[in-house]
């Protein structure tokens, strides 16, 4: 079954939104929250070592700057997605 041929702009950034934004958010908030977890475990685990520990720290603070960057592009796109009135379904053909 083929998917539905946007017919404006508007659908197109709609299944652009639907269908490749939406899904990589999660998936790249779950990488940062992995690194940011990894960090606080070499932090943790390697506590007598100060090179590990100053890796562990630096790691979890890319965590942290990769989780909020990751929120305010959630947020962004659906509060632009709001504000223009863009539907943020994939568009179906009619049956």
């Amino acid at each position: 079954m083929a998917a539905a041929q946007p017919t404006t702009f508007k659908d197109l950034v709609s299944i652009i939104i639907a269908g490749v934004l939406n899904p990589m958010v999660p998936l790249l908030f779950g990488a940062a929250l992995v690194f940011f977890l990894w960090g606080v475990t070499t932090y943790i685990l390697h506590g007598a070592e100060e090179a590990k520990r100053q890796e562990g720290r630096q790691m979890m603070i890319y965590g942290i700057v990769g989780l909020f960057v990751m929120l305010s592009v959630w947020g962004l796109v659906n509060v632009l997605a709001g504000t223009f009135g863009f539907s943020v379904i994939i568009p179906q053909l009619p049956t």
